[in-house]
């Protein structure tokens, strides 16, 4: 049987940082592996802490023992390059340049940046969102997200406190700039004539279409982002205690390497009341974030008179997330449920104009939101004798199977409502 201290010391970091002396071969030599003392190089050893630092949050924060959650050891590789000005995570490691001295300086002088390329292992290891258009941005997001948490954790920052920057110390002096991109206000983050003016929008009115950057995905993060800012600001306190947990219960459940904004909106929220309660101040916080940045609309007749319905770029529903007055009131939809201990098969055929005002409703975000999309790609769960449910539409054209642990409670109640009007 393991002793305590002997437990403890294999969840500790287990980080070395290698010396690529220039040259773009990986990893490079040696310089300093864990417990090692620091070697003056200040590349080597901001590299070094900084590992030590995220792996630090997500163990002591989320109970995640480094990337894999089965304590990964933690390589990094500094002075790639010449005048490399990037930092990259490649799968197993990561990156840093030492900048092009001109607008950039060395890679690992921002932590938050250091933060950000381990929090790529993390995702890569959780969700794998695919590194393209909507999915990229939010893999981009996740990381802007945990990098400047790992920031205000060291720091102790609340945060109203934060700065909520990334990138912030890499600019050299001459840039008209203040990071590589602001969180709370997207678009702001530098105006240059090298650099140009940061494209980062902050509202899905200004989603940028693009084949550059893999479609975008250091772009169209700006949006998710602030939605995060948002919900963490409204909660105050410290934002990897509420904003922070719901963010990472969230990537660490089950999401589809293909999510969208609107999924992913719809997944936070859903992780927000499972563990703080439908309505409490965390939902809520939620909600009201991505309803600011336009992925959600906010609806009067949800939970305590405010809620939400996905917008963004889901497969069957507008840009903009709205279902406007008058669609889908001839819409017929078919319920069918099977499964069950008895494997009674029982179905009902309705159109929206038939049912009450509010069910009504319902089945219009049902049908035209994310979240019957995303519960079809869930795995099922463990056990027997849960129900099945399929639901069809023509217009919108739906025609899901999803199981029953998969589907929120309201969801489930408006399906089975929907099934006892053929009683």
């Amino acid at each position: 049987e393991r002793r305590p201290a002997e437990a403890e010391q294999e969840r500790t970091a287990r980080r070395t940082v290698f010396d690529a002396q220039g040259r773009t071969r990986l990893p490079g030599v040696s310089v300093r592996s864990e417990g090692q003392a620091p070697t003056g190089d200040p590349a080597t050893d901001e590299a070094y802490d900084g590992l030590g630092l995220t792996h630090g949050l997500f163990l002591e924060v989320y109970g995640r023992d480094s990337l894999d959650a089965r304590g990964l050891p933690l390589l990094a590789t500094v002075h790639y390059g010449q005048r490399y000005d990037n930092a990259f995570w490649d799968g197993d490691q990561m990156v840093f340049g030492d900048g092009d001295g001109v607008i950039f300086g060395r890679f690992t002088a921002s932590l938050d940046v250091i933060a950000h390329e381990l929090a790529h292992g993390v995702t890569q290891y959780t969700s794998g969102l695919a590194y393209r258009g909507q999915p990229g941005a939010l893999n981009e997001h996740i990381s802007d997200v945990f990098g400047v948490l790992v920031v205000q954790h060291s720091r102790g920052q609340t945060a109203a406190e934060a700065d909520w920057l990334i990138g912030a110390d890499l600019l050299l002096p001459g840039v008209q700039g203040k990071a590589l991109r602001s969180m709370i206000e997207p678009g702001t983050a530098y105006d240059d004539p090298r650099l140009g003016r940061d494209p980062q929008p902050a509202h899905m009115d200004d989603f940028v279409v693009t084949t550059a950057d893999y479609g975008g995905v250091h772009i169209n993060s700006g949006i998710p982002s602030r939605a995060f800012v948002l919900a963490a600001l409204e909660l105050g306190g410290y934002a990897w205690e509420r904003a922070g947990q719901i963010w990472f219960d969230t990537i660490t459940a089950d999401i589809a390497a293909d999510c969208d904004f609107a999924t992913f909106a719809a997944l936070t929220a859903a992780a927000a009341e499972r563990r703080f309660g439908s309505g409490s101040p965390e939902h809520r916080a939620v909600l009201h974030a991505w309803a600011a940045v336009g992925v959600m609309q906010q609806q009067p007749d949800a939970g305590d008179g405010e809620g939400g319905q996905p917008g963004g770029e889901s497969d069957d529903q507008r840009p903009d997330g709205q279902v406007p007055e008058g669609d889908l009131s001839e819409a017929e939809v078919l319920v069918q449920r099977t499964g069950g201990l008895a494997g009674i098969v029982k179905e009902n055929r309705v159109r929206l104009d038939e049912l009450d005002d509010e069910d009504a409703r319902a089945w219009k975000r049902l049908l035209t939101g994310p979240e019957l999309r995303a519960a079809a790609r869930a795995e099922p769960a463990a056990g027997a004798d849960r129900f099945w449910y399929r639901v069809c539409c023509d217009e919108p054209e739906v025609d899901v199977e999803v199981p029953e642990p998969a589907l929120a409670e309201p969801t489930l109640d408006l399906l089975e409502r929907t099934l006892d009007a053929a009683d």
